[in-house]
């Protein structure tokens, strides 16, 4: 493949060449082979090449032996002429993201030791496996230096030495490498052997930016945003910055504090709205009889917290107390509470009679029935059961 004309020409689009082969592939598609390509197969973690022969659609293309097969939706005639025409705009955003990652991933080995041990090319980042965790502050400047070194702009420079000259360069690879070699030197800051496609210059890569991070089998997974990608990363944010700028009337740059304020309030007035909600529940309480060895209410609009609270509440006067509040998708929510017994024979009993689920510990218990308002209050006050003491 060293002679493809895809490695020699990577920056052209379109080109013309003659069909030598055509053979059923999979799902109704069909391989077509070519004297000549501009379509990259898949291989290094760089997607195959989409495009069109003479209009037929080439949904991918890939390597099976020495042969470059482009999957198509069409059969093509063995013998006929086609003009090839590059998906342009996705094969050079992979460049961009595979150059860009070379030079991140070199500075990273040459700063710290990393090693690359998994590269992924999605629709809309780049993700990478290191074998060792980095710092925050650590990324933060093996990013500023592949900044430095994309916008020096320095000649992406491919080889194939013999192999002695291999055997005494310092390269990246994932393994040990015999026979031809393609080295590709990129930003001036990394040698690494590579099968894959890429700029002429580091310029063309564009910014990099570090997006997540995670750790990943003792060392780190990292998603790039590259060229393009970070373009489109930086305008939706942008968007939803001055979206949150307008709704919160603070300055663009200001919004993490304004946040902050908004979280911080909005605290403070769940507590107070906890407190609330606790009086109110003991004043319904105070209206309901006490000293007996059950009791239950209905609610409205409670959430399920609110609706534990209150059964918390009744179960200060009473033996258990259930409180049940209608559920968003038809039935009621319901916590059922003691401060003596254990509840979990009640809710298993309520599970079954009014195809509910649920469960929880000795002192209460949540869920929900499929049941009316009615029914629910004749289990309540018909249920006779031995209910064990708490331990």
């Amino acid at each position: 493949m060293q002679d493809a004309r895809y490695y020699h020409h990577p920056d052209e689009r379109s080109f013309d060449a003659t069909v030598t082969g055509c053979r059923a592939y999979k799902d109704g598609l069909f391989a077509v082979t070519l004297s000549d390509t501009l379509f990259y197969p898949e291989g290094g973690g760089q997607p195959g090449d989409t495009g069109t022969l003479s209009g037929v659609r080439v949904t991918d293309t890939r390597l099976s032996g020495d042969e470059i097969i482009h999957v198509c939706e069409t059969e093509l005639p063995v013998g006929q002429t086609v003009h090839g025409e590059l998906d342009w705009e996705r094969r050079f955003r992979h460049m961009q993201c595979h150059t860009g990652e070379h030079i991140f991933s070199g500075i990273a080995h040459e700063l710290y030791g990393c090693n690359n041990v998994g590269f992924h090319l999605s629709r809309d980042c780049v993700t990478i496996d290191f074998d060792r965790v980095l710092t925050p502050e650590q990324l933060a400047e093996v990013e500023r230096q592949t900044n430095e070194a994309v916008f020096a702009d320095v000649p992406t420079v491919i080889s194939y030495p013999d192999a002695d000259t291999l055997h005494t360069l310092n390269y990246r690879s994932k393994k040990e490498l015999t026979g031809t070699v393609r080295i590709v030197e990129a930003g001036g800051r990394d040698v690494c052997a590579c099968c894959g496609l890429h700029v002429a210059r580091s310029g063309m890569v564009g910014c990099v930016k570090v997006g997540t991070q995670t750790p990943h089998r003792g060392g780190i997974r990292l998603t790039l945003l590259i060229g393009w990608d970070a373009v489109r990363d930086y305008d939706q944010k942008q968007k939803s910055v001055t979206e949150i700028s307008h709704i919160l009337s603070a300055k663009p740059h200001e919004v993490a504090q304004a946040v902050e304020l908004m979280a911080s309030r909005n605290d403070r007035y769940k507590t107070e709205v906890i407190a609330l909600h606790e009086q109110i529940f003991r004043l319904k309480a105070a209206l309901l009889p006490s000293n007996q060895d059950r009791l239950w209410s209905f609610a409205e609009n409670l959430s399920p917290v609110q609706i534990r609270q209150f059964a918390d509440i009744l179960a200060e006067q009473t033996g258990w107390a259930a409180v049940f509040s209608e559920a968003p998708n038809g039935g009621y929510q319901y916590a059922i509470c003691s401060h003596s017994v254990d509840v979990r024979p009640i809710c298993k009993e309520l599970n079954q009679a009014l195809n509910g689920h649920g469960g929880g510990k000795p002192a209460v218990v949540q869920g929900a029935v499929q049941a009316s308002q009615s029914e629910i209050e004749t289990f309540c006050r018909n249920l006779s059961i031995d209910l064990r003491t708490q331990h």
